[in-house]
């Protein structure tokens, strides 16, 4: 396994120092209202990384100058959303008591679980019998890497359509993943393999 290092000195342009601090938990309440907002998606905020190729400044006050030059309500604007959506956060979290959370609990281990490990066996199955090939569940030590079952010698990862939008997850999964959606009256999955 090969190494880098890069000094500190070389990275002075990147290096911020007097970036505020945050009371624990706080910041991840505003990524969460950040995301349910959508504050600061490209449409809101511009797009970052074609904005700072355009930028030919060489300090993080002269970025600051030129962004709210290009987009100058940007900011206001991301606040206004995220703050509104804190609101609705803190309403919301008012109505969460015990009974709530055991029901969520409840639900989250019990009916997810069971519906999901189906749906994966179900979708396992209809893909290798497309394949004219054995399918097999994924052991313990397959799913820690994301893996949900094989198609004959294929691991696969099986996950809800919704799994796409939970940026959230800090999970890497290296093989095919089979994108699943449930129907009224069906399941509906998509693969590329």
């Amino acid at each position: 396994m090969k190494e880098g290092k890069i000094k500190n000195s070389d990275l002075k342009k990147a290096i911020v120092t007097n970036a505020p601090e945050f009371p624990k938990y706080t910041t991840q309440l505003l990524n969460l209202a950040n995301q349910n907002s959508q504050a600061t998606r490209p449409k809101n905020v511009g797009q970052m990384t074609e904005l700072i190729k355009e930028f030919d400044g060489n300090s993080l006050e002269e970025w600051r100058k030129w962004y709210k030059e290009k987009h100058p309500n940007a900011i206001d604007n991301a606040t206004q959303k995220i703050a509104d959506m804190i609101e609705k956060l803190s309403k919301a979290m008012q109505q969460i008591d015990e009974e709530m959370i055991q029901a969520w609990v409840e639900e989250l281990i019990i009916t997810n679980t069971y519906s999901g490990l189906n749906f994966q066996e179900a979708v396992l199955k209809k893909i290798a019998k497309s394949k004219n090939k054995p399918f097999s569940p994924a052991t313990p030590q397959d799913e820690s890497k994301g893996i949900d079952g094989y198609i004959g010698n294929k691991p696969i990862s099986i996950k809800p359509k919704t799994y796409k939008a939970k940026k959230g997850l800090n999970e890497q999964i290296d093989v095919e993943i089979v994108y699943y959606e449930k129907l009224k009256t069906c399941i509906k999955f998509k693969y590329d393999f």
